[in-house]
């Protein structure tokens, strides 16, 4: 199913997106992940991306959102990128939670060939938080929360979508 939202935006929606899981947590950190690209089929790409994460125990899956195709931004001369946003809990501090990031991004054949470049899947930690109290972190490899995501469709949408269902 879908709901356009204007002639730039559409939700899709599928068993996976949105979905919200009946796992109960203790960890620590309750996490926002962004996940987004437009190279191949990206629908197909985070159902495995979200059976990966489901199965590994150092994450427990609390909820996904709808998945927004939507235009490019930076270098305007590619396909639309498909995002959502992913909620997790995780005991794993956020250095140890981006390399994992990275890991999927790499399972998923992710090139970093320039700024903005077509990607087959980018996974960005938009925000944590403790015990309800975000976590600022500034560093070259880090940010959080992401220095851009409130200005981003891309991620506003779906993080609303999400906190609405």
């Amino acid at each position: 199913m879908k709901k356009i939202i204007n002639k730039d935006l559409t939700l899709y929606f599928n068993s996976n997106y949105p979905k919200t899981y009946s796992k109960q947590s203790n960890k620590k950190y309750t996490v926002y992940l962004g996940i987004g690209g437009n190279i191949g089929d990206m629908k197909k790409t985070f159902n495995l991306l979200l059976l990966s994460m489901n199965s590994n125990s150092n994450l427990t899956m609390i909820k996904t959102s709808a998945i927004l195709k939507n235009p490019p931004f930076g270098f305007l001369q590619q396909d639309f990128f498909y995002n959502a946003v992913i909620k997790i809990q995780t005991n794993l501090s956020a250095y140890e939670l981006l390399r994992l990031c990275w890991h999927y991004e790499n399972r998923f054949k992710r090139l970093r060939s320039f700024k903005d470049a077509p990607r087959t899947l980018d996974i960005d930690i938009i925000m944590i938080k403790s015990k309800n109290k975000n976590i600022k972190i500034k560093s070259k490899i880090l940010n959080v929360p992401h220095i851009h995501y409130k200005n981003r469709q891309s991620v506003t949408i779906p993080l609303k979508q999400l906190n609405s269902v």
